[in-house]
């Protein structure tokens, strides 16, 4: 079967989450997806743990599918050999603050004169312009910043940050959906542009409730709004066995199915705010702490109520509508047999190809631009490029090196704070994170 975006060419100079997480999106609705890494040590979610041998799980969940070139766009010939690949591209996807590509001399609008048809997508924290453009952060900033996370948690306590990348990855949706976009646009006028993706503007969609709010005069209150913890009927439970479930029980029939399975009296006072949800609150809280999480799960296939379990994601590959969907399958790589999550719209029948060790097609995406042996040999002998075989001993020594300094200010700052609080240990970094990249480092130098 022929897949949606099959024959188109993405240009991926994005790393960590965010932008890896859209080109996923893209290389499963069947675009070639390259990935331009630094020469060392590329993509720093390689070495984030837990690791997969060498390589971090979570690289290799989004990076199926993708190949994997390497350059350094510091050196001259590197720059020369991206503007020459974008003349075969559709997309070019980056993920720097504004101007760093300009410094480079591979500014959008330099990058779009090469190629007119170009799709260039900038996914940045704050955009490319305004007061805060150049200001660095990660995902919790972007939610307090939007004012998504001002409504996390209960009225009385912080806001609290969410089990997951809301920004990031709704920066990233929003990504696929202005390049699929401009995309359409260039069927009709022949000319691309620039995708200006701002991840604190993605996030103020998941707060539309809060503003639809504020623009009827309502001013929202954390903890206290219907969706928000303001109705009992809305929230998670404790089950007798010590874990939860969700009841959504908004409209009134699936409150009276509940109440009519579960033995209540049906108040419809149930679905409106008010001071008597606490009472409420607590006559279900004693409720569901009555049965476990499996009768209740029993409990809601007959009746239909809007209840269900809250998986934990271990239990996730357990659960039989994930099952019966595909979401999960595996795959042979370089690192043995691996687990993948199919995004929603890919194909469950098409086979991507493994994630891509650290420049592993260096050569095969330099001579599709047109450069020959001799060039591409020069640039790798001046470190502009390197390939899988040049990578790992070079990688590893160098990025133990950068990782040095870093761990002994860790050190240093837990020493400090030791001294302050005269009790505290002495962290030992045998048992962070760090020590499981260092070693996984190690074994890379070695099997090189």
């Amino acid at each position: 079967m022929t897949r949606p975006l099959e024959g188109t060419r993405v240009l991926d100079l994005t790393r960590l989450l965010p932008g890896p997480y859209a080109s996923l999106v893209l290389a499963d609705l069947g675009a070639q997806v390259d990935k331009i890494e630094d020469t060392s040590p590329g993509d720093y979610l390689r070495l984030a743990p837990p690791l997969v041998g060498d390589t971090s799980g979570l690289f290799l969940a989004l990076n199926r599918g993708k190949r994997s070139g390497c350059l350094d766009l510091k050196k001259a010939s590197a720059r020369d050999a991206l503007l020459k690949m974008v003349e075969r591209y559709d997309v070019l996807f980056e993920q720097f603050r504004p101007g760093v590509l300009d410094r480079l001399g591979l500014g959008h609008a330099t990058l779009r004169a090469r190629n007119p048809r170009l799709v260039v997508c900038a996914l940045t924290g704050y955009g490319q312009d305004g007061p805060l453009a150049q200001r660095a952060g990660h995902d919790l900033n972007y939610l307090a910043r939007a004012g998504v996370l001002g409504m996390q948690g209960p009225p009385d306590a912080p806001p609290q940050p969410p089990g997951f990348q809301l920004a990031d990855i709704g920066g990233g949706l929003w990504s696929v959906i202005g390049i699929l976009a401009a995309l359409h646009e260039r069927a009709a006028t022949g000319q691309g542009r620039v995708v200006d993706v701002a991840m604190v503007e993605a996030s103020m969609g998941f707060a539309a409730v809060s503003y639809a709010q504020l623009a009827a005069g309502h001013v929202p209150r954390r903890g206290q709004e219907p969706l928000t913890g303001g109705l009992a009927i809305y929230g998670t439970y404790g089950t007798k066995d010590g874990k939860y479930v969700s009841l959504g029980a908004l409209e009134p029939k699936f409150w009276m199915a509940f109440c009519a399975g579960a033995g209540l009296q049906a108040d419809l006072s149930a679905v409106m705010p008010g001071p008597h949800q606490d009472s409420l609150r607590e006559t279900l809280r004693t409720l569901f702490a009555s049965r476990t999480r499996a009768e209740w799960e029993a409990f809601s296939r007959q009746h239909d109520c809007c209840l269900e379990p809250v998986l934990e994601p271990e239990e996730l590959h357990a659960d039989e509508q994930l099952r019966a969907r595909g979401l999960f399958f595996e795959m042979d790589s370089p690192w043995g047999r691996i687990q993948q999550l199919h995004t929603p719209l890919a194909d469950r029948q098409a086979t991507p190809a493994p994630p891509p060790r650290l420049g592993e097609h260096t050569d095969v995406i330099l001579r599709e631009a047109g450069l020959d042996d001799a060039p591409i040999a020069a640039r790798k002998a001046e470190g502009a490029a390197r390939e899988a075989a040049q990578i790992f001993r070079k990688s590893a020594m160098n990025s133990q090196s950068a990782m040095r300094p870093l761990r002994s200010r860790i050190d240093s700052s837990a020493e400090k704070r030791a001294s302050h609080r005269g009790s505290v240990p002495r962290i030992s970094l045998a048992s962070t994170p760090w020590a499981t990249a260092r070693s996984a480092l190690t074994r890379s130098r070695a099997v090189s």
